[in-house]
Order: structure tokens, then sequence, then C-alpha cells
């Protein structure tokens, strides 16, 4: 054919050297990330023995929050009553887990900001039951903390540390 130029469909040179890069660095970051990367969560507490007492503590609340919500009811007063109750066990509890800090210095700089969030959690559901005795019955809402919802915080803390019983309870009336 006469007029056009055959076209090289071949890769350029620099193009298949920065292809070639790309995939020497991204299996360099899988390398490092798999086998090389510090793999302790930023929220882990050394004091285990802080972590197993704040989880007997919070077990034995567990117990007591189940019997309240075995009492649910659709009255609205009588669901303001028992999340108040319930939250009283949560706050009760919280205060007898952080009224020692853990040993460990990482344990007694994290452990407060957790307190934080947990009684951010609390007020809420002081909120929240108020709300019911007011009579209206919307939805339970949650603070956010730089832009995470509060419990996600509390759950992950709680998760990170072995301490699956200090989670804020979810699915029920309380």
């Amino acid at each position: 054919m006469y007029g056009a130029p055959e076209s090289d469909d071949r890769p350029h040179p620099v193009r298949r050297y920065l292809v070639v890069f790309a995939l020497f660095a991204l299996a360099a970051f899988w390398i490092w990330a798999l086998f090389f990367a510090s793999k302790v969560s930023i929220n882990k507490v050394e004091d285990r023995a802080w972590a197993e007492n704040a989880e007997a503590t919070c077990a034995a609340v567990r117990v007591k929050l189940a019997v309240l919500d075995e009492q649910v009811s659709s009255d609205l007063n009588v669901r303001a009553d028992l999340v108040e109750e319930s939250t009283d066990l949560l706050s009760d509890m919280l205060d007898d887990i952080v009224v020692v800090l853990p040993t460990d210095a990482k344990g007694r700089a994290i452990v407060p900001a957790w307190e934080d969030d947990y009684r951010t959690l609390l007020n809420d559901r002081y909120e929240y039951a108020a709300m019911l005795r007011s009579g209206h019955d919307g939805p339970f809402t949650e603070t956010a903390v730089d832009n995470v919802p509060v419990t996600e915080r509390i759950e992950t803390f709680a998760g990170d540390n072995e301490m699956p019983s200090c989670a804020p309870p979810r699915g029920s009336v309380l």
C-alpha cells in the first residue's frame, strides 16, 4: 500500500521498562507487607493481665445485660428505663476497668482514649433514653469520631486486645 506507513504495534521500550518497574515495585511491596511489616496492632495493650481482667469484668456485665434484654417492651418509658439501666451497668463496668491502668506505657497512653470513646457512647445512650422518655420512638444515633462511628472504634480496641465482651452491645433495645 502506498501512502500510509505501516504502524509498529510493539510497545515503546520506555513503556516496557515502566511496566517491569511497576511489577517489581508491586512485588517488593507485597513481600515487605507479608514478611517484614509489623503485625502488632496499634491498639494492642501489652499488659495482658489488664486485658484479661477487663474481659472478665465485661463478661459478668454481659450476663446482666442479657437478663435486661429479655425484658423488651414496646412501651417507650419501659424501654427508656431499660436503656438507662443497661447504660448504668456499662458505666460501672467501665469505671471498674479503668480504675487501674495497664502497666505498660503504650497501654497507659491508649486506654484513656478508649475510655473517652466509651464515655461518648454512654452519653449517646442516655440521650437516646431521654428521647424515648419524651415520647419519640426514633433510631439510636451515635457520635462519630474522625468520621468513624464510636462503637466501631470501641469494638476495634476490644477485638485487638482479646476483650470481646467489652465491645458495646448491639442488636437489641439496650
